[in-house]
């Protein structure tokens, strides 16, 4: 190693030390009377300014999006998890892979060990994505269709876009060895066991195709230039781009490489709809405004918003004030090939009042949001158009 790269790791190091020592440190306030929001599921701040409390959830309020940000800080990002977010020791983990799709099969009780010493020695690559859990939405089900769903009440804040740092699974898979007969790989997280229903079904879990493991899935240790937060997979995690939430395991303790389908709770009890097992997210769109908003009467309210898909970058976004009877373009403002756009628009003399916002986008492989999005019993992937509503006084 050289000695840019040892001031490199060093670095990394100590700031990886700050991180866990400052959550650790918040945590133990918790005696003293300065209990946190979240905790103990959740280890970093929830301001209630910025988040929505669920527990072992936390969705970011657009309310405190920052327009000027294109990306969303650790800090602001939504938490999902499954039961707590666990503590783990970056010195003494390393990665476990095993299987035989790999040239030399492993079994789980002899894998190779990867250590995140071992991974930084191959290219490192960055890539900006949203980050999106699969349910967000999903109180729309019953708030705007009337038909209620089981699941986190997200509204529109399980989604977040960031920039992560790690290496490409490809680059891994291959300097280990890969079998041509390889064709899925399971993912498992170090996390407590998800018990429910009286059934602990082991730490989180799911399969994803050999395909998307040799394209651009990746194995990050940072987000935004710093080291992972607990709550966001420290100190490693998967990262499979423009996915639903939950194959982007977290605390990545395992990977398994098969010359066979895997499957897991995970793909065939949840995260499906009837027999399609979801992988890509939709479109949708978000106001950065309050829910109800109170705005000041002008000649012209300028508002913002931004607009995502799992598919490819969005090409147009669309406004209506009028209950989707007419709609005119709004102007698009920052975006990334494979992160979210944000965008403009001008409300002209606007009525005092209550009205309702509507933003539907489209994206470049055409996909466009419905104002109705066919029901389904867990809530996943409402993509209909939100009514947002917000009186002129």
């Amino acid at each position: 190693m050289d000695a840019s790269s040892r001031a490199t790791t060093r670095r990394t190091l100590l700031r990886s030390a700050a991180v866990i020592g400052g959550a650790l440190a918040t945590q133990a306030l918790a005696p003293l009377g300065r209990a946190l929001a979240g905790a103990p599921a959740i280890l970093k701040p929830l301001p209630a300014d910025q988040f929505v409390d669920f527990g072992t959830n936390a969705e970011t309020r657009w309310s405190s999006v920052d327009p000027r940000r294109y990306l969303t800080p650790q800090s602001r990002l939504f938490v999902r998890n499954h039961t707590v977010t666990p503590t783990i020791d970056a010195s003494s983990y390393a990665l476990k892979v095993y299987g035989d799709g790999l040239r030399s099969p492993r079994t789980a009780a002899s894998p190779v060990s990867v250590t995140l010493r071992d991974l930084k020695r191959l290219p490192r690559t960055s890539l900006i994505t949203t980050h999106e859990c699969t349910g967000n939405g999903r109180s729309f089900f019953s708030s705007q269709q009337g038909t209620p769903a089981s699941g986190t009440a997200w509204t529109l804040g399980a989604v977040g876009t960031v920039r992560w740092e790690g290496v490409r699974l490809r680059d891994l898979l291959r300097h280990l060895g890969l079998d041509r007969d390889a064709v899925s790989v399971q993912a498992t997280g170090l996390d407590p066991g998800y018990v429910t229903g009286g059934v602990d079904y082991g730490p989180v879990r799911r399969p994803f195709p050999i395909a998307k493991a040799l394209d651009d899935a990746l194995l990050a240790w940072e987000m935004n230039g710093e080291p992972l937060l607990p709550d966001h997979g420290y100190p490693l995690r998967l990262v499979l781009p423009g996915w639903v939430g939950i194959a982007s395991i977290k605390w990545l303790g395992s990977l398994e490489v098969s010359t066979t389908e895997l499957t897991s709770p995970w793909n065939t009890k949840w995260y499906r709809i009837g027999d399609q097992v979801l992988t890509t997210n939709p479109v949708r769109s978000a106001w950065e405004l309050p829910w109800g908003a109170q705005l000041a009467r002008g000649r012209r309210l300028d508002l913002t918003g931004r607009s995502w898909s799992g598919a490819a970058p969005i090409r147009r976004v669309e406004v209506s004030v009028d209950g989707g009877t007419t709609w005119e373009r709004a102007h698009l403002g920052r975006a990334r090939e494979r992160g979210w756009t944000q965008w403009s628009w001008s409300w002209r003399r606007p009525e005092v009042g209550s009205h309702e916002l509507l933003a539907r986008a489209t994206d470049k492989v055409g996909r466009t949001q419905p104002l109705v999005t066919p029901f389904n019993d867990n809530g996943y992937f409402f993509d209909a158009v939100v009514r947002h509503p917000v009186t002129v006084v």
